[in-house]
């Protein structure tokens, strides 16, 4: 009678290097640890938040290289090497990043549970729509097309994967598309700063 084969020995768990908010965290790690369970029991970064833990409800939204991502669904070993910015990461030291001040003076929150899934969510949409990237609500998608407006049927439906249970959606609407105005000024400054720098040059 034919002996079973050993089972074969594999590792569950890796030590890796963490990329977050521009500080490198190293720390052993089971292979199915998600992204949010590191940010939040291994690191202390609790600002991600746990809601439905199945990537339908948007609270535990980061950016991952500036693209947004559930963290729920994320293993952790398939972050590293990328660079990972959570809600504590996007103020620039006491600044305020312009989607966290639209948020506050609009009201753009109440229980504040899913804000920082809502406030990473947008500062990818805004960069999203800047740089031309159509949604299912784009009136016109071909490449050499004008880009449309970011109007709040665009914003309603590039947000539409962060839920609030509060129903805050209108003051959301709202900041995102503050928001997007204050960036799409600094762009134009930043741009004509280069042009005039280029001229004189």
């Amino acid at each position: 009678m034919a002996q079973a084969p050993a089972p074969s020995s594999t590792t569950t768990s890796s030590v890796i290097t963490l990329n977050i908010n521009g500080e490198k965290h190293t720390l052993p790690v089971d292979h199915r640890t998600t992204l949010l369970d590191a940010l939040r029991e291994r690191l202390d970064l609790t600002g991600t938040k746990k809601g439905c833990d199945q990537g339908q409800c948007g609270a535990c939204t980061v950016l991952l290289d500036g693209r947004r991502a559930v963290a729920c669904l994320q293993l952790a070993v398939a972050a590293e090497g990328r660079e990972v910015t959570t809600i504590e990461g996007v103020a620039d030291g006491e600044r305020l990043h312009p989607v966290q001040q639209a948020f506050l003076d609009l009201d753009g929150l109440q229980c504040g549970y899913c804000t920082p899934g809502q406030i990473c969510s947008a500062v990818a949409v805004i960069e999203e729509h800047a740089a031309g990237w159509p949604s299912a609500v784009t009136d016109d998608v071909r490449p050499e097309a004008e880009p449309s407006p970011l109007s709040a049927d665009e914003i309603r439906e590039r947000m539409s994967g962060n839920l609030c249970r509060c129903g805050a959606y209108v003051s959301i609407v709202q900041a995102v598309a503050r928001a997007a105005a204050v960036e799409g000024q600094t762009r134009s400054r930043a741009l004509s700063g280069r042009t005039q720098e280029g001229r004189a040059a």
